[in-house]
C-alpha cells in the first residue's frame, strides 16, 4: 500500500484510471563520447556488469562533483537551501548510454567545521515518495533534528523516475485524479472484471507513456546505486543515511550491496526484507495491520466521544464509518466522494497518529450535518494540475518500483482467493489494496529477483527503529532487518503504531538516534521504548 497523506499534507491516492496518452520522459539523454572508449567493454561479459557499471558512474561522479545554486523557483524550496543535479545511467549495465538526471538538494550543516561529519542522506519511502523537503527541516528549527543538523549537512533527492528525476507517468494525471471511482469491494464477478480490465489497462499504460526501457530499470538495486553515485558526488567516503518506510528497503539493500560504503544508518518503520515477502506478500502483511490499527482509532474516537460524537465504543464508531460507506456508495457526497474516495482519506488514520485528530473532526462534522468539510478533505482538486502530476507520478513510480522488483502471481485465481479470505476478516484496506497492486499480475517488462537482504562485509551496526503496530510496515520486518543484519539494534516503541517514529518527539527515542547519529553509540542490548504522547481533541 503507497504511502498517502491528506490533502493538507499530500493529495490523496488516486486508483488505476482508465485514458492513456503517450508522453516521453524527460531528463533523459547520452553521455559525452569523452571516456565512452575507454570503457566501452566494461558490459561485454560477466554476471557483474552492472556492478561494473555503478563504479564507473561513482567514480565519474566524484570527479564532477556538485554544482550548487539556488533551486528553481517552481520547485518551493527557498535559500539557504541549494539544488543540484547528478547524472547516472538509465541501465547501470550501459554506464556509457543513455542518463537521466536526479534533482539534488542541500542544506550545510549548522554547527562548526570542526562538528561536521559529512552529508545525512534521506529517503521518506513510497516508492515513489520525494526527499527534497528533508533540508527544509533545518531552515523551520525543527528541535528532534537540531543535534543531528549541528554535525550533518542534510541532502534530499528525487529518486529516479519521481518528481524532477526523469519522471514517469502510466495515465493522464486529470483522469487519474477523476471522482467517483469504482468502490474497491466487489459486490459481483462483474464488479472484479472492471477492475481488473482497469488494472489491465493501466500496466499498458506505464508502457505507452514511460517507455518499457525506462521501466525495466525502474528498481531498487538501481535505486540503490543511483545513491551510491550521490554519494561519490557529494565527495563522501562512506554513507551517512536515514530511511523511513520504503527508504528502509533501500537501506537494507544498501547494506547488502555496500555494506563497506556504510557510516551510520537509520532505518525507521521497516519493510520486511525477506525475498518471500517482496513484494506480493508484503502487501498481504499490510492488510492484516491496517485492520488493527483501524481498530485502535477507532477506540481512541470512542474514547473521545465527548468531543467527536461518534459513539462510545469500537462497535459504535465502525457502524458509523459502515453508514457513511453506504451512504457514499449509493450517493457518493458532493457527486465526487464515494467509497474509494472515503478509503484515500480515511487511510491517513491508521498510517499516522498526526492524522486521528483531522480525521476524526471530518468524521464527526459529517454528521452533525456539515458535509463539505468531508468533500474538501477527500475529493480531488482538478485545478490542482501540479498536486495532480505528483500524484499520478508517486503512483506509476509505485507501482513501476514494486512491479518490476520481484514476479507476481500471474494466476487472477490465486490473487481472487487470498484476497476474498483476507477481506473476510480484514476488510478496511484488503481490496483497496488488491487492486492498487493488480497491474503487477499483467507487468509489461521482466520481473526481477529481489535481492538476499544479509550482512556484508564492513558493514557497521544499523539502528532500526520500529513501532510495534505500525499498519504500513508490520513489526515483523524490523525483526526480520535486525535479524539480517548482524550488530544491528532494534529499538522497538511498544504499544504505539504511528509509521514514522523518528519524526516524533519521545525521548527514549530520539536521543538515541542522536547519539548514534554522532557518535555511532549503540546500546548493548536491544531497547524497548514507551509509546510517544497519544493524540488529543
Amino acid at each position: 500500500m503507497r504511502e498517502t497523506r491528506p490533502k493538507w499534507r499530500t493529495t490523496a491516492l488516486g486508483s488505476a484510471g482508465v485514458l492513456i496518452t503517450a508522453t516521453l520522459i524527460s531528463g533523459a539523454g547520452a553521455i559525452p563520447a569523452a571516456g565512452a572508449a575507454k570503457h566501452a567493454d566494461v558490459t561485454r561479459h560477466g554476471p557483474d556488469r552492472e556492478a561494473a557499471g555503478a563504479a564507473l558512474a561513482a567514480a565519474g561522479a566524484a570527479k564532477a562533483g556538485i554544482k550548487w545554486a539556488d533551486c528553481p523557483a517552481d520547485w518551493g524550496i527557498a535559500k539557504p537551501v541549494q539544488c543540484g543535479w547528478v547524472s547516472v545511467p538509465l541501465d547501470y549495465a550501459k554506464p556509457n548510454g543513455k542518463q537521466i538526471k536526479l534533482a539534488v538538494d542541500r542544506i550545510g550543516n549548522t554547527g562548526t567545521k570542526t562538528e561536521r561529519q559529512g552529508a545525512l542522506i534521506y529517503n521518506p519511502g513510497g516508492p515513489g515518495a520525494s526527499g527534497l523537503r528533508f533540508p527544509l527541516r533545518v531552515t523551520t528549527k525543527n528541535p528532534i533534528w537540531a543535534n543531528a543538523a549541528k554535525a550533518y549537512d542534510f541532502v534530499g533527492f528525487d529518486p529516479r523516475g519521481v518528481g524532477h528525476s526523469a519522471p514517469i507517468s502510466c495515465i493522464d494525471p486529470q483522469e487519474f485524479v477523476k471522482a467517483p471511482k469504482m468502490d474497491p469491494v466487489p459486490d459481483s464477478e462483474a464488479d472484479k472484471r472492471a477492475q481488473r480490465k482497469l488494472a489491465r489497462e493501466y500496466a499498458d499504460g506505464c508502457a505507452e507513456r514511460t517507455g518499457k526501457a525506462m521501466l525495466q530499470q525502474m528498481t531498487t538495486p538501481n535505486t540503490v546505486r543511483d545513491l551510491d553515485v550521490i554519494r561519490a558526488a557529494l565527495g563522501e567516503k562512506k554513507l551517512n543515511y536515514l530511511g523511513v518506510s520504503y527508504g528502509t528497503y533501500i537501506g537494507a539493500v544498501y547494506g547488502t550491496m555496500y555494506p563497506n560504503h556504510v557510516r551510520r544508518m537509520v532505518v525507521d518503520s521497516v519493510v520486511n526484507p525477506s525475498r518471500e515477502k517482496i513484494w506480493y506478500e508484503a502487501n498481504l502483511d499490510q492488510d492484516i495491520a491496517f485492520e488493527g490499527r483501524w481498530k485502535d482509532w477507532e477506540d481512541w474516537v470512542a474514547a473521545n466521544d465527548a468531543a467527536f460524537h461518534l459513539g462510545t465504543t469500537r462497535a459504535a464508531v465502525q457502524a458509523k464509518w459502515l453508514e457513511l460507506r453506504a451512504t457514499a456508495k449509493k450517493n457518493p457526497i458532493g457527486g465526487v466522494v464515494g467509497p474509494a474516495e472515503l478509503i484515500g482519506f480515511f487511510q491517513s488514520a491508521p498510517y499516522y497518529d498526526s492524522s486521528w485528530v483531522p480525521v476524526a473532526t471530518v468524521f464527526s462534522k459529517y454528521f452533525a450535518g456539515d458535509t463539505q468539510a468531508l468533500i474538501d478533505a477527500a475529493a480531488p482538486d482538478l485545478s490542482d494540475t501540479a498536486g495532480n502530476i505528483a500524484s499520478e507520478n508517486g503512483n506509476a513510480v509505485y507501482t513501476a518500483v514494486e512491479c518490476t522488483d520481484a514476479k507476481w502471481p500471474t494466476s487472477w485465481k490465486k490473487w481472487d482467493k487470498d484476497n476474498t479470505a483476507l477481506n473476510k476478516k480484514y476488510p478496511f484496506m484488503t481490496w483497496a489494496n488488491a487492486w492498487l497492486n493488480l497491474p503487477c499480475a499483467t507487468w509489461p517488462v521482466k520481473q526481477q529477483t529481489p535481492v538476499n537482504v544479509k550482512t556484508g562485509k564492513g558493514l557497521p551496526g544499523v539502528l532500526i527503529v520500529q513501532s510495534q503496530r505500525d499498519a504500513a510496515t508490520p513489526y515483523e520486518g524490523g525483526v526480520e532487518l535486525h535479524k539480517r543484519f548482524k550488530g544491528s539494534r532494534l529499538i522497538t516503541e511498544k504499544d504505539a503504531g504511528s509509521h514514522g517514529v523518528t519524526g516524533l518527539v519521545n525521548p527514549c527515542i530520539n536521543t538515541r538516534v542522536d547519539a548514534y547519529l554522532l557518535t555511532g553509540k549503540l546500546d548493548k542490548a536491544d531497547v524497548t521504548c514507551a509509546p510517544h504522547a497519544t493524540p488529543k481533541p
